[in-house]
């Protein structure tokens, strides 16, 4: 698990002036091109798909590419090319046989950490996109010109990034096959550590290890004091290091007190910090873990120059990011919404917020995401699924894996109650067949959450269409 290591020189910026991005149109490339576009590089782009995020892209005046050949790096002196772009694409053998310079998306985000002095990086194996985008919410709104990088859709910024004058940069640090072991954190937020990704890790421990590694790296710390794992994590280092906790506990340098659901989004609550009242708070997006997201997004924000009153304020207008518990549509009192949640511990959190929000039922369409996760956590899958009220299983999306492990759809559903799924098929028949079981036993007083970190929000969008034909 070394992987982070690089042979680089980490000034290969400086004397470049076309880069070329392979796959510009994925969410974490975005962000890339509005700051190397800001910093005055030539950018072009390569990618499959038509998106919102490549119309964005081209609105920056960037040349973009649909499809990927060869000739497409024509004339870069630089190549950028995602985690998701396989070995065997024709516009990365041209790039690695050019001569030119080629780095992974994570290589190149770790180099531009490096240039703020404020780099406040968010880690955790959940909430990262949340707690990324509150701190990003607070500060922006509160008017500090700050440089984000987060993983989803911030309608404050417009989109996954945004470039400011200001020596802050908030950014998403994901653990996946130590890709943040190549960032410079001058604050580390460690939100919680669980077992994922261990097609990579192999153990638990691993993971406590690499997030031991990725703290290590940051002059100050913001950890979940409250977790176990967490604390696993920050055990060891060095003294001088400063190390600031969050949680419900007490014990925690920050903590939430006088927690009040007012209704099924909305939830009061105090911030302390050592101690003493800092803040009141009023957050309008569901769940008790977005009360301790709000916690640790606070403490970030105020090391980063917030005052109390830009944080309220920040957390009241928060509304979440794209795909975190978004709500897509009401057909005939059937709410249909969507969440990014792709691991037990997010589902888990999910599916107990939406039963407390007064729905008759809550529904439960899953995508699990991996062959790989699916197979090492599927008992995990099963319990949380099993809270839904119903359950349906799309096709498990293998993305980078082969299925290896044998492991299916029906693996899940078997042993879920009340959970359905279908023969595998086709991907547009995969969707089409769940939307259509959904739309004809959903009744009045439903929630339908889509979940997974795939495409099934298209499935989403799927079963509105169908209620509304049914309902017109």
């Amino acid at each position: 698990m070394d992987n982070y290591n690089h042979s680089f020189d980490d000034n290969i910026l400086k004397d470049k002036r076309h880069i070329h991005m392979i796959g510009i149109g994925g969410s974490g490339m975005y962000p890339l091109a509005q700051i190397l576009r800001a910093k005055g590089y030539h950018i072009t782009g390569s990618d499959n798909n038509e998106t919102d995020t490549l119309k964005a892209v081209r609105s920056m005046g960037i040349e973009v590419f649909m499809g990927q050949r060869a000739e497409n790096i024509s004339g870069a002196d630089l190549i950028i090319h995602t985690a998701a772009i396989m070995a065997d694409n024709p516009e990365l053998i041209a790039a690695k046989e050019s001569g030119v310079p080629v780095l992974e998306r994570s290589d190149l985000l770790g180099i531009i950490t490096s240039w703020y002095n404020n780099a406040v990086c968010v880690s955790g194996t959940h909430g990262k996109t949340t707690v990324s985008s509150m701190i990003t919410q607070i500060l922006k709104q509160g008017g500090l010109d700050i440089t984000a990088y987060i993983g989803g859709k911030l309608p404050i910024i417009g989109g996954s990034g945004c470039v400011g004058s200001s020596d802050t940069m908030v950014c998403e640090a994901c653990e996946f096959v130590d890709h943040f072991l190549k960032l410079s954190p001058d604050i580390a937020v460690v939100l919680n550590v669980d077992a994922d990704h261990l097609d990579y890790f192999g153990t638990l421990d691993n993971v406590i290890a690499s997030f031991n590694k990725f703290c290590a790296l940051a002059g100050k710390v913001i950890a979940n004091g409250d977790d176990e794992n967490t604390r696993k994590a920050i055990s060891g280092l060095d003294l001088d290091k400063e190390i600031i906790t969050f949680g419900y506990s007490k014990d925690n340098d920050w903590y939430a007190d006088n927690i009040r659901r007012v209704n099924g989004l909305c939830t009061e609550f105090d911030i302390y910090r050592r101690g003493e009242l800092f803040t009141s708070a009023k957050l309008n997006v569901p769940g008790m873990h977005n009360v301790l997201n709000a916690v640790a997004a606070a403490a970030a924000a105020y090391m980063s120059g917030a005052s109390a009153k830009m944080i309220a304020e920040g957390l009241e207008a928060f509304r979440g990011a794209k795909r975190r518990f978004e709500k897509y549509g009401e057909v005939s009192g059937i709410t249909v919404c969507d969440d990014y949640g792709h691991h037990p511990a997010e589902l888990e959190a999910t599916l107990k917020a939406a039963t407390d929000m007064g729905f008759k039922r809550v529904w439960a369409v899953f995508q699990p995401f991996t062959f790989s996760r699916t197979a090492l956590l599927l008992d995990d899958f099963i319990r949380v699924l099993s809270i839904a009220d119903k359950c349906i299983i799309t096709a498990i999306m293998g993305s980078r894996e082969k299925n290896t492990y044998n492991i299916f759809d029906k693996d899940i559903a078997e042993k879920v109650s009340g959970a359905v799924c279908f023969e595998e098929q086709e991907h547009d028949a995969n969707f089409d067949l769940r939307a259509s079981y959904a739309a004809e036993n959903a009744e009045n007083g439903d929630l339908i959450l889509t979940m997974g970190c795939g495409d099934v929000n298209k499935c989403a969008w799927l079963i509105l269409d169908k209620l509304n034909e049914k309902y017109k």
